[in-house]
């Protein structure tokens, strides 16, 4: 009885329709543009911190670019802008990351993220009083935002722009 049971077993799982990715209704996930530049953007930030700038810039770019596919196919999503604006400023372009920051935040004024990323782009480019006003915003957020931001302001974390 005991072989028959195993042969039993042994004949269900060697047979196609129990056989490893054979399902036609496998719930494998592929990634958005969205999620892959996420996961760039984490990525870079710790090459920031390890001081390798080049191999982070490439992530920035890659993301950036991953984030304008995410724009166009879902236009005007906050968290999309939010790292739109982060990647732009991230590659020097204050101008442009500023306008990715402000359409944001024309869609989520209270976005905790855009307001943290907008506000360090206000103190690297020497305007602290438009900080201070997103500072301002981020006060009863309760986050780690809030913190970030106001050391920065206050001059005790320097910010990488």
């Amino acid at each position: 009885m005991k072989k028959i049971i195993i042969l039993f077993i042994f004949t269900i799982f060697s047979t196609n329709s129990f056989a490893a990715g054979s399902d036609s209704n496998s719930t494998s996930k592929v990634k958005s543009n969205y999620d892959k530049a996420v996961t760039l953007i984490k990525s870079a930030k710790k090459y920031e911190k390890k001081g390798k700038i080049e191999k982070a810039n490439k992530r920035y770019e890659k993301a950036q670019a991953l984030l304008i596919k995410s724009n166009k196919k879902k236009p005007l999503q906050a968290d999309t802008l939010n790292y739109l604006g982060f990647t732009t400023r991230k590659l020097g372009d204050f101008e442009n990351g500023e306008k990715y920051y402000l359409l944001g935040l024309e869609i989520d004024p209270n976005h905790v993220g855009i307001n943290e990323y907008l506000g360090e782009l206000y103190v690297v480019t020497n305007r602290l009083d438009l900080a201070k006003e997103r500072l301002k915003v981020l006060e009863s957020c309760n986050c780690e935002e809030y913190t970030e931001l106001k050391e920065i302001i206050d001059g005790t974390k320097q910010s990488k722009y």
